[in-house]
């Protein structure tokens, strides 16, 4: 990876700080995004002093924002000259409904709007440096989902389950995944999804995800792998001579995974991506 830039949202903790360190343990220019300006300059920190590298940095990004998301990609683009990988990492679950600051519910804003927004601004960018990759962390828990999506309440407004509101961004990163694949044909910039599987990482522990996800995941972490682990297929996806041509795929275990029937609706994945576009740019 050495001389490629690497952006990894979401990279202050968890999977995402643990795919920065192996990255940039290899070689790569490791951009970080952190909603807490402290959080990310501590997380830069440890991920130097654990990669042995110094070609670390971090930009301020909060997908909840609109504005904040903007502002991240003028700042990115102003400072590197090319992206060869993006990682849509960063993720929540909420254990109430919220919204952002443009009015969108906070999961869904999050999860979906906002690394719908963060990809299309960095796009061209990427394009003129393939060969190059996306990768968008989704889940298994897409597979909850089973009706797919409801699209005449995507903002969740007549009925808010926390984890179901979660495994519907979870099918939405799929989604966005099989358009984007479709519309990079031939550019020389792949688009994968992956699962990381059940990581034992603050995520759904911080009373976000209300007093039932704690306990599930306190009673949950002996089945739990390390952080370190959950980022193999992530870091796996980004760097893999193996997959340089390969696009469109759903990965666990750095191998092909099966995505739910769900998920291979394409029709439902167009759909989304039109209404997201309408959202974003109202």
């Amino acid at each position: 990876m050495s001389g490629k830039t690497v952006v990894v949202t979401g990279a202050n903790t968890g999977i995402g700080k643990e795919t920065a360190v192996a990255l940039a343990r290899v070689g790569a220019r490791v951009v970080v995004t952190s909603r807490d300006a402290a959080k990310g300059e501590a997380a830069v920190r440890d991920i130097r002093a654990d990669s042995g590298s110094g070609a670390v940095e971090v930009l301020p990004l909060d997908l909840a924002d609109q504005r904040s998301i903007r502002a991240f990609a003028d700042e990115l683009l102003a400072a590197t000259d090319r992206i060869d990988v993006l990682v849509n990492n960063a993720g929540i679950v909420l254990a109430h409904r919220t919204e952002t600051v443009d009015g969108f519910e906070t999961t869904f804003g999050v999860n979906h709007l906002g690394s719908f927004v963060v990809t299309d601004l960095l796009l061209d960018r990427i394009r003129a440096s393939a060969p190059a990759r996306i990768v968008n962390v989704s889940s298994h828990a897409h597979k909850q989902a089973r009706k797919g999506l409801d699209f005449d309440d995507l903002q969740s407004e007549r009925s808010y389950k926390p984890f179901d509101v979660y495994a519907k961004t979870k099918l939405a990163n799929i989604h966005f995944t099989n358009v984007l694949a479709e519309r990079l044909d031939g550019t020389g910039v792949t688009v994968n999804a992956l699962h990381p599987g059940f990581v034992a990482s603050r995520f759904g522990r911080d009373g976000d995800g209300g007093t039932l996800a704690e306990i599930a995941m306190v009673l949950g972490r002996p089945l739990a792998i390390s952080p370190e682990k959950g980022a193999r297929t992530s870091v796996w996806a980004a760097s893999a001579p193996e997959l340089a041509t390969t696009t469109g795929g759903y990965f666990y275990k750095c191998a092909p995974a099966t995505t739910s029937r769900a998920a291979q609706d394409a029709d439902a994945a167009r759909r989304l991506w039109d209404v997201s576009e309408q959202l974003v740019r109202a």
